[in-house]
């Protein structure tokens, strides 16, 4: 029997573990617990949530982490079922008690027969092993020097993220397409204030909630970053001297620069997603929402992904990743969760999940395949695959796939069920749906189902 070391009980690696042991294969999964600990974990399971108890959105057709959930249930992800079954209360969220959660997944971890669990640090990586990384951002010194010298280049440190929004949500009626003095190819788009919506952004800035930091992400992990609520403190107009400059800025409306403007700069080659310039924030999402819609463009914004500061290590992966998840020079050597730049804790699960599909065709000789990118997976996998100079993690979110053939006139209307029992019957053995097969959408498709889950 084939042998495959997982090294790392987390999200990403329990997922790999439990699906390369089901279906055959001999693990062996390592973890530094419970002999050590990282500075963010206390308990002795596995899969241990040590942030938010929230899996966020449930919903299928509104929301991508929601869609993410359910390609990952098709294809019969541990962490999604241990989800579903220790579920609490969160309204359209998937909300888990953490203690029954991770203590699911350990059971079924510990009473599978294919896994054998070590608790020993990992130091080394063997090329001719078959191994996957699914070590977190909180990889121990030793395995991440180790890390270092195979993938050619250091670690990425990643503290912080501004926030990022639909294009489709930006009021243009109170925004304008510009680069600073005429320079460029207007690609920015412009969000201007006025002195008095300036002042009340800046009073509700410095009151709004924060998050808590860990003790091992302290104030001065971010002072090469400055978070937009400590750039406040420092006088009521730093922020018209960074990243409210309005410079310029030719506000078509009058003709001259603006008292203070935001600028959102492109996302993805589409323009479908658009990042708040030098917005990196330690404040709740929520007070994201609540504070930065005091700028009239953005009254309505659609937030694909939040402002985040925290400690993050992660590999530069559309230099080294294939996007089987496997090294590009080492192809025994896979990585999963975190570390490749996937930002969330589904997102980790499900690049474990997709790492160990990956794994266990390339072991029993199958038929090498390719994510869809008309899925959530398949579009992250593909996001931290492509080549970026300014790579940062993401997660999930609609702005990241294939643009759909057909144009979303409202969200609120329901979208298309790919009737379930239609893709139950087209599964492979292995569980995975061909993207060759079609699922017959109705008359208005509001999700195009034309590829499902994988390329074979």
């Amino acid at each position: 029997m084939q042998k495959v070391k997982v090294i790392g009980a987390g999200l990403a690696g329990c997922e790999s573990a439990y699906y390369l042991a089901k279906h055959g294969i001999e693990v062996e999964l390592f973890d530094i617990k419970p002999n050590n600990f990282t500075p963010a974990h206390k308990s002795n399971n596995f899969a241990e949530l040590v942030c938010s108890n929230s899996l966020k959105s449930n919903d299928i057709y509104g929301n991508a982490a929601g869609l993410l959930k359910e390609e990952m249930r098709m294809l019969g992800s541990l962490v999604i079922e241990s989800a579903d079954k220790n579920c609490v209360p969160a309204g359209g969220a998937l909300a888990v008690n953490r203690e029954t959660f991770s203590s699911y997944i350990t059971e079924k971890i510990k009473s599978c027969k294919n896994i054998n669990f070590i608790s020993e640090e990992i130091k080394n990586i063997y090329f001719d092993e078959y191994t996957i990384i699914a070590t977190g951002p909180l990889t121990t010194e030793n395995l991440s020097n180790e890390i270092v010298k195979i993938v050619g280049g250091e670690l990425s440190f990643y503290d912080a993220s501004a926030p990022i929004i639909s294009f489709d949500s930006i009021d243009m009626d109170n925004a304008f397409f510009g680069d600073r003095y005429g320079k460029g190819n207007g690609d920015h788009i412009n969000c201007p204030l006025n002195e008095d919506e300036y002042k009340l952004f800046i009073q509700e800035l410095l009151s709004a909630e924060k998050i808590e930091l860990h003790g091992f992400e302290n104030s001065e992990v971010f002072e090469g970053c400055m978070p937009i609520e400590v750039m406040a403190t420092r006088g009521n107009d730093t922020l018209r001297y960074g990243p409210l400059k309005p410079v310029g800025l030719d506000d078509p409306k009058t003709g001259r620069w603006p008292y203070a403007c935001l600028q959102l700069r492109r996302e993805d080659e589409q323009g479908s997603m658009f990042n708040l310039v030098g917005f990196q924030t330690n404040l709740k999402w929520g007070e994201q929402k609540r504070v930065f819609s005091i700028i009239p463009a953005l009254k309505n914004a659609e937030y694909l992904r939040y402002g985040v500061m925290h400690k993050n290590t992660f590999i530069n992966s559309p230099k080294v990743l294939d996007k089987d998840y496997s090294l590009i020079e080492h192809d025994k050597i896979f990585f999963a969760g975190q570390i490749t730049g996937v930002e969330g804790y589904v997102e980790s699960a499900m690049s474990g999940l997709m790492s160990a599909i990956y794994l266990e065709r390339k072991i029993k000789g199958k038929k090498k395949v390719l994510i869809s990118d008309y899925t959530v997976s398949g579009s992250l996998a593909k996001y931290i695959t492509t080549e970026n100079a300014d790579f940062e993690p993401m997660n999930a979110n609609f702005g990241v796939l294939r643009p759909l053939d057909s144009i979303i006139k409202d969200k609120s209307e329901p979208g298309v069920n790919p009737e379930k029992e239609n893709l139950k019957d087209q599964k492979d053995s292995s569980g995975v749906i061909p993207n060759n097969q079609k699922v017959n959408p109705t008359e208005k498709p509001k999700i195009n189902v034309e590829n499902t889950l994988l390329n074979l």
